[in-house]
C-alpha cells in the first residue's frame, strides 16, 4: 500500500480525494499547508500531492525545503493556466503537475505513472540489472543511487528513470513523445515542458565529461541523444 501525502488548504477537496484514494487502496496523511506539510514527511511517504497556492508556506516554497533533505515524488497541482508555477515546480524537482480541475481517474493515471518509475517491487527486482553502466555513469537502479565519476548524484525518481532510459538507448534519436510517454507516463500535450524540464534539471546535475562534449544532446525538432564515446 502506498503511502500519500495530501497538501492542499483546500479541506473540501481534500477531504473528497482521501475518500477517493483511501476506496483505491491510498493510505493518506492530509496537511493544509506546507508548514504542516513539512512537518509530516518522513521516509515511509511514498508520493506528495502538493497543491501550489497555500497559506503560511506555499507549494513551492515546501518543495524547494523538501528537496534539501528528501528525492520524495512530488505531483504539483497547479490552477489552470499558471504555467511559471509548473514550470517553477519542475525546475526544483517536481516529477510532474496536474492542473486543476482535475478528473479522479487522471489524478490516479499520474499518481500510478509516478510510482510505477519510483518503487522497486521485489518481482522487478529480479529482473532489473544490478548495475546500469555506461562511460563513467553508474546507475544502481534497485538502490536508486546514481553515482558519476565514481561521485554519488542525489536524483529525484524521474530524473534517474530519464537517465536510465537514456542509457539504454545511447547514440538513439529519443522524441519527446516518446520520452513522455515511457519516462512520465503520459503523451505529450501541446505546450507541456515536463520533458525539457527533466532533461534540464539532469544536465545540471550531471558533471561534464572529460572530452567536454555534452553528455546529453538536443536536436531541435526532433528530441534529444545520450552523446556515445568516440
Amino acid at each position: 500500500m502506498a503511502k500519500i501525502l495530501l497538501v492542499d488548504d483546500d479541506t473540501e477537496l481534500t477531504s473528497l480525494l482521501s475518500d477517493i484514494l483511501e476506496m483505491e487502496g491510498f493510505e493518506i496523511v492530509e496537511a493544509n499547508n506546507g508548514e504542516q506539510g513539512l512537518s509530516k514527511v518522513d521516509d515511509n511517504i511514498d508520493l506528495i500531492l502538493l497543491d501550489v497556492m497555500m497559506p503560511k508556506m506555499n507549494g513551492t516554497e515546501m518543495l524547494r525545503k523538501l528537496r534539501e533533505n528528501y528525492s520524495t515524488p512530488v505531483l504539483m497541482l497547479t490552477a489552470k493556466g499558471e504555467e511559471i508555477d509548473r514550470v517553477l515546480g519542475l525546475e526544483l524537482g517536481a516529477d510532474d503537475y496536474l492542473p486543476k480541475p482535475f478528473s479522479d481517474r487522471e489524478l490516479l493515471a499520474r499518481m500510478r505513472a509516478i510510482l510505477r518509475r519510483t518503487q522497486t517491487t521485489s518481482s522487478e527486482s529480479r529482473n532489473t540489472p544490478e548495475c546500469l553502466t555506461y562511460q563513467d555513469i553508474d546507475i544502481y537502479p534497485g538502490r536508486q543511487e546514481v553515482f558519476c565519476k565514481g561521485q554519488s548524484i542525489e536524483m529525484t525518481g524521474t530524473e534517474l528513470a530519464l537517465l536510465s532510459y537514456f542509457i539504454q538507448h545511447p547514440g538513439k534519436i529519443i522524441a519527446k513523445n516518446e520520452l513522455s510517454l515511457e519516462v512520465l507516463g503520459k503523451r505529450l500535450a501541446q505546450f507541456d515542458r515536463a520533458i525539457d524540464m527533466h532533461v534540464s534539471n539532469l544536465r545540471k546535475k550531471l558533471p561534464d565529461r572529460i572530452d567536454g562534449k555534452p553528455r546529453i544532446k538536443t536536436l531541435r525538432g526532433k528530441g534529444y541523444l545520450l552523446v556515445e564515446e568516440i
